[in-house]
């Protein structure tokens, strides 16, 4: 079991662990007997039998490599528990060297009452967007920050929110020395006042603190040359989330004090950032506008490391989360510390049944342009370079009662040398046709064709995939993705997946390019494979 435990996560754990087989010891003898108690959980298991490939680069380490997870919850009345054990004994190619190991990271126990819960173990937070804490986990990229220690939610009148929290966060199979205090207030005006309620308006208002309390540490291994590092870091956060009607308005502004870490090079510049966002949506139409500046807002919970591992809060992207395979081809990766301008415009239309552009069954359009360039010394002022730029324009549309069909177009440019470390501007446009076909009651067809063409990095890609679904069981899917560019590289994939009441069972074959795994702004470099794969989820 590779968890490493120091002295005072062990003195936290005296209190923690008992409290936790407190609790869980009634349940184990008359949980039957007890009304109200449920027994609820997961099991997640994905399996690698890798093979070596010259071609892609993809190596073969082990002969078996898996990342298994099986979470465990009791829920009652005014007690609830749980833990998760994770096995990566053997772990899938790019979580070899952190996360090997297994054991028991995240375990809870929590009493609730009619106002007020307190959770001791492991838990997750997030204050308003997350500017100054966000703790959670995506176990695709390998994130899971959880905190262990105490966290306190009360309402202790209505319309009132009250959050307090102190912990270490987890890094891999070990926590940081670190201690990470917050607290955070939320007040639902409308609540108050039912003129309020009476004209669907709903007015809330938030502020957030956090502070990180970290040891002294060495940066240079020259004894003669220190950096006066502060002990104490302070992030504050204030916000105001207005929506009346089909309107809606969110403020957010952050700050944090002098944190200087590898990330912003040991400056000792204070961190900011500041979001506007503004939606309106009414049946058939939609509009979003959003605007962030943020500056030096790298927030870890040790200054010295790098990776996506020690970070305590979390910058939104402000760029879409593409699903198709080669508009996800270069993902943007939030440049926390670096800062960042960053824009995002969403309009949605449905043209309507029988009109004249939306013919007999409608049509949906919808684009979106988001626009991330660097800063200035002056606050309101560009820099000089575009960190990254989206332009894309879907197109949905039933063209009969069993054959829809969506288009999308979408203008890229991608600064590799900003995001990734190296390389230069990647400018590239994007085709994709998805058509969906009801071949029978229980059965259908999916096909996509796209095509990125582009002068830089490796040149074109093209894309295929069909995708048979035989309800309520089969689903059978073949793709390739095709570098038709520089090196002529198919990734192929064949895949089953079977489907039976909470199980759910995935075999396939095939190649996987090394490239960024990317979601929310957060990414995380993912190594070539090729081989059999096997997953298994299992929910109860």
């Amino acid at each position: 079991m590779k968890i490493r435990i120091n002295d005072s996560v062990q003195r936290m754990a005296r209190v923690i662990l008992p409290s936790f087989a407190f609790a869980l010891l009634p349940w184990s003898v008359t949980a039957q007997e007890q009304k109200g108690v449920t027994l609820s959980g997961s099991v997640q298991s994905d399996i690698l039998i890798p093979k070596e490939d010259t071609r892609t680069g993809a190596e073969k380490k082990e002969d078996f490599q898996t990342n298994t997870y099986v979470d465990l919850n009791l829920q009652s009345t005014h007690i609830d528990a749980g833990l998760r054990v994770e096995y990566l004994e053997h772990p899938l190619p790019g979580f070899e060297n952190d996360f090997k190991g297994w054991g028991v990271p995240h375990f809870y126990v929590k009493g609730k009452a009619k106002n007020v819960e307190l959770t001791l173990g492991t838990f997750y937070e997030q204050f308003g967007s997350g500017f100054i804490l966000r703790s959670y986990e995506e176990r695709s990229l390998g994130i899971d920050n959880s905190l262990l220690g105490a966290h306190f939610v009360a309402h202790p009148f209505a319309g009132v929110q009250l959050k307090a929290l102190y912990g270490k966060q987890r890094r891999y199979w070990d926590w940081g020395e670190s201690l990470i205090a917050g607290a955070d207030a939320e007040l639902s005006i409308d609540e108050w006042f039912t003129s309020m309620q009476e004209h669907n308006t709903r007015l809330r208002l938030g502020a957030s603190w956090v502070n990180k309390d970290e040891p002294d540490e060495d940066i240079f291994p020259d004894p003669k040359h220190r950096w006066n590092l502060p002990r104490y870091v302070n992030a504050w956060d204030v916000r105001a989330n207005l929506n009346t009607g089909p309107w809606g308005i969110l403020v957010e502004y952050a700050q944090k004090t002098q944190d200087p870490s590898f990330d912003n090079s040991f400056s000792y510049d204070n961190g900011h950032v500041a979001m506007l966002s503004g939606s309106y949506s009414q049946k058939g139409l939609s509009v979003l506008l959003q605007a962030k500046r943020s500056e030096n807002m790298s927030f870890r919970s040790r200054r010295s490391m790098s990776g996506t591992s020690t970070y305590i809060n979390h910058l939104p992207a402000f760029t879409l989360d593409h699903t198709y395979a080669l508009a996800a081809l270069y993902p943007y990766a939030t440049q926390l510390a670096a800062g960042e301008w960053a824009y995002q415009a969403e309009l949605g239309y449905n043209f309507k049944r029988k009109s004249a552009i939306g013919g007999r069954y409608g049509m949906n359009v919808k684009v979106n342009f988001s626009y991330v360039r660097s800063i200035d010394s002056k606050w309101l002022k560009w820099g000089d370079d575009t960190y990254y730029q989206d332009l894309n324009v879907q197109l949905t549309r039933r063209l009969g009662k069993g054959f829809k069909l969506n288009l999308m177009y979408m203008n890229q440019r991608y600064n590799k040398q900003v995001i990734e470390g190296h390389g230069d501007m990647i400018r590239s446009n994007i085709f994709v046709a998805d058509a969906l076909m009801q071949l029978a009651p229980k059965t259908k067809l999916r096909a996509e064709l796209q095509y990125l063409t582009t002068k830089q990095d490796q040149g074109d890609w093209a894309f295929g995939l069909l995708e048979l679904s035989l309800a309520p069981h089969w689903m059978l899917t073949a793709s390739d993705m095709w570098n038709c560019g520089e090196t002529k590289t198919h990734y192929y994939q064949g895949l089953v997946t079977f489907n039976v009441g909470s199980h759910r069972i995935q075999a396939g074959y095939g190649r996987t390019r090394a490239g960024y795994n990317c979601s929310g702004g957060v990414c995380r470099y993912v190594p070539a494979t090729k081989g059999f794969t096997l997953a298994y989820n299992y929910n109860f």
